[in-house]
């Protein structure tokens, strides 16, 4: 098993895909490069709508994906989830639970610019303690930078989070070695290629996974293999 643990690969919902047949092809790209499992994770934003429209709009776009991808054996699973944007109260909102990955109590939560308030991380507390849910912090690599990590990956750590970062933190030169290093100490849980065209935005996690495994090990996607099997309820 090999995911992709952060796309924008749904049709005409958000800024990603614009329409099935690019999904198709972005998908196509995705099993070249050996992934078996997209995580499909559209933007939700409490302040531009409501989870019922959300989540019509997007079994809506599922569905035409799915028939898109009726008959086709060499495509990745798609399992369905939400890239929900920090908002004051996001740990107490009885909303969040609808929200998860695929059948599982993991939620994918993209984070403010830093520098985060200590409110911000009790938020992300709060979304474990009081609603069950383990929050996946996405593209960690967003926010922050070689010698500039505002204390982010060790506050993390003392969290009940897991952390998804991007493929090109690896890819990057110039953050490259930092990515390696948060991988190997267990401060990177799950790899996502935040997809949302076939140009500037494209599937590249086949290449990260290459770079991994040539300077880390085997080992090291071991790891992630054990967190990629919790998103799919394993």
């Amino acid at each position: 098993m090999f995911m992709d643990a952060h796309s924008h690969i749904l049709p005409g919902i958000d800024d990603g895909s614009r329409n099935p047949e690019q999904s198709l092809q972005m998908l196509e790209e995705e099993a070249r490069q050996g992934i078996t499992h997209v995580v499909a994770t559209p933007h939700f934003y409490a302040r531009h709508s409501d989870p019922d429209t959300f989540l019509a709009q997007r079994a809506a776009a599922a569905a035409v994906l799915k028939q898109a991808m009726a008959g086709r054996t060499d495509l990745p699973q798609v399992i369905l989830g939400a890239e929900v944007h920090y908002f004051p109260g996001i740990g107490e909102s009885e909303h969040l639970s609808r929200l998860t990955i695929g059948n599982t109590r993991l939620i994918l939560i993209e984070m403010p610019e830093p520098p985060w308030t200590e409110t911000m991380y009790k938020e992300l507390e709060n979304i474990y303690l009081l609603q069950g849910l383990t929050p996946v912090i996405a593209h960690v690599d967003r926010y922050i930078a070689p010698f500039r990590t505002y204390g982010i990956p060790r506050r993390l750590e003392r969290l009940p989070v897991l952390v998804q970062a991007n493929a090109e933190f690896f890819l990057e030169s110039a953050t490259a070695r930092m990515a390696l290093r948060m991988l190997r100490t267990e401060q990177i849980h799950l790899l996502g290629s935040d997809c949302h065209n076939l140009s500037d935005r494209a599937p590249n996690l086949g290449e990260a996974r290459r770079l991994i495994t040539q300077k880390l090990g085997q080992r090291a996607l071991a790891d992630i293999h054990r967190f990629e099997a919790l998103l799919i309820g394993e």
